[in-house]
């Protein structure tokens, strides 16, 4: 029927009694050895097999109470991946629905149902499902993560690839549970100083363990008018840059050349330009914070190169003078 191919092969039980058929018509259909299989308590897929990663979504939107209004969006790691939002959380089994607050459908197999009295502001639809914007997404995502790590990587990725702001997951904080808040806050806070990878928040982080002195991140560093480059961490009492390595972002050999470029223009400038990858960071912390210390101590005594730093927290307005952005 045609219900059945606009929904991927998935039909819930009062759809199939809307489109006519019996209760022993689909008792027949889900039988050991029927056409029918059933995925979720009142939700069939039509055919045998594994289900797709679609099919699953469809399958928990159904359960969660499309056709009673109670299903409100499809949210966390699945609405991530609709929007194209490239973070690093659990994905695999569970299907996160928004539900109305007070509907008393409990979670089953994949389908796990988060009441809210919250309904999200924009609906995103995709054929039968509805997804959350793409803030609400990750800022429930997050909510179930318990590593600290893990979360300041979601939240930065999310705004380093332009999908939310900073804004737009602060509001969410602000509207939404404060139960499991905790690490969205912090993170938060993290990117909002400029941290713009999960790499660079540990990087933070080690710096802090390891009592250095707190840097610019992500400053504008300019000779003259030149731009230099936009290192990760800058010192600018030392004359001293920090750039986080990720293989990443330097596959290509496009990018190795604008790297090297970079560490050139500012190793010209006399810049001490240290560069660490983010395993390293993770595994050799101890190694890590002494070769920035000796660094920082080495700049003792010589001249400081002759460049201007501009906070990534400043912006100049049309009269020339800069404000908090």
């Amino acid at each position: 029927m045609g219900l059945v191919r606009r929904q991927d092969g998935v039909i819930g039980r009062a759809q199939a009694e809307a489109c006519g058929m019996t209760a022993a018509a689909i008792r027949h259909r889900i039988r050991p050895d029927g056409p029918w299989q059933v995925v979720l308590p009142g939700v069939y897929l039509s055919h045998g097999g594994a289900m797709t990663a679609r099919q699953r979504i469809v399958a928990a939107f159904c359960y969660a109470g499309r056709l009673a209004g109670q299903a409100l969006a499809v949210t966390g790691s699945a609405a991530l991946a609709w929007h194209r939002i490239r973070v690093a959380v659990p994905s695999a089994d569970q299907v996160d629905v928004l539900v109305s607050a007070g509907f008393r459908r409990r979670d089953a197999g994949f389908a796990r149902l988060h009441p809210t009295a919250v309904t999200p502001s924009v609906a995103f639809w995709d054929g039968p499902v509805c997804y959350a914007p793409p803030a609400r997404g990750l800022a429930d995502a997050v909510r179930l993560l318990r590593d600290p790590a893990d979360v300041r990587a979601a939240v930065a990725a999310g705004v380093q690839q332009g999908r939310v702001t900073v804004g737009q997951l602060a509001e969410e904080l602000a509207i939404g549970p404060r139960r499991q808040s905790a690490g969205l806050r912090r993170a938060l806070a993290e990117v909002a100083q400029g941290v713009r990878s999960g790499a660079e928040a540990d990087l933070v982080m080690l710096i802090r363990r390891s009592r250095l002195p707190i840097p610019m991140l992500n400053p504008r560093l300019f000779a003259g008018d030149e731009l230099l480059a936009i290192p990760d961490a800058w010192w600018p009492q030392a004359g001293v840059a920090a750039e986080v390595d990720s293989r990443e972002w330097h596959l290509s050999p496009d990018s190795w050349k604008a790297t090297m470029a970079r560490h050139a223009r500012m190793s010209a400038r006399g810049i001490i330009v240290l560069h660490f990858p983010p395993s390293r960071i993770r595994t050799a912390g101890r190694e890590v914070a002494a070769e920035i210390r000796s660094a920082l101590a080495a700049a003792c005594g010589r001249d400081l190169p002759a460049v201007r730093a501009v906070s990534c927290a400043q912006v100049l307005t049309p009269g020339g003078t800069r404000r908090a952005s």
